[in-house]
């Protein structure tokens, strides 16, 4: 029998997930602010499993923690909630997605409708790591272009 503190939730009668570790929800964002986003210097192979049971292969292109970018062979329908799991540096990670309006024929955008808290905390740290090395990479041209700079200051003509 359900808890009565809880009668006013809706009672689920669909099992779309079978992990049994909390899960984080992500309600509609009322802030301006974009969460960062990235992408991944290696090549990301990404599983969309969807309720029908089908699979699709893509790649992710972009990545945040409110959702993504992929390239898939052919654009899923606008709303399809789908099962979304790809391979970072810091693990796997599972969430369920729901598949935005295609940009083109191969990249369409998701938005992440729910993650588990576990994979929520690999895909932050693989997103961290990331920027990190971008930002790493362009402090080392940054400080390539400053030497060069300084040499052309002092170079005689």
């Amino acid at each position: 029998m359900p808890d009565p503190s809880f009668r006013n939730l809706p009672i689920s009668r669909t099992r779309f997930h079978t992990r049994l570790s909390p899960m984080t929800y992500f309600p509609p964002s009322q802030t301006s602010r974009r969460a960062p986003r990235t992408w991944f210097a290696e090549t990301t192979p990404a599983v969309l499993r969807c309720l029908d049971g089908h699979r699709v292969r893509g790649k992710l292109q972009v990545i945040s923690l409110t959702g993504g970018l992929l390239w898939l062979s052919k654009p899923l329908g606008q709303g399809c909630q789908v099962k979304l799991m790809f391979l970072t540096r810091t693990g796997s990670v599972l969430g369920v997605a729901e598949m935005l309006s295609p940009v083109s024929w191969g990249l369409q955008p998701f938005k992440f409708l729910k993650l588990y808290d576990d994979d929520e905390i690999r895909l932050q740290e693989a997103i961290q790591s990331s920027l990190d090395r971008t930002r790493r990479s362009q402090g080392q041209m940054g400080n390539q272009r400053t030497g060069h700079q300084q040499i052309e200051k002092h170079r005689n003509w």
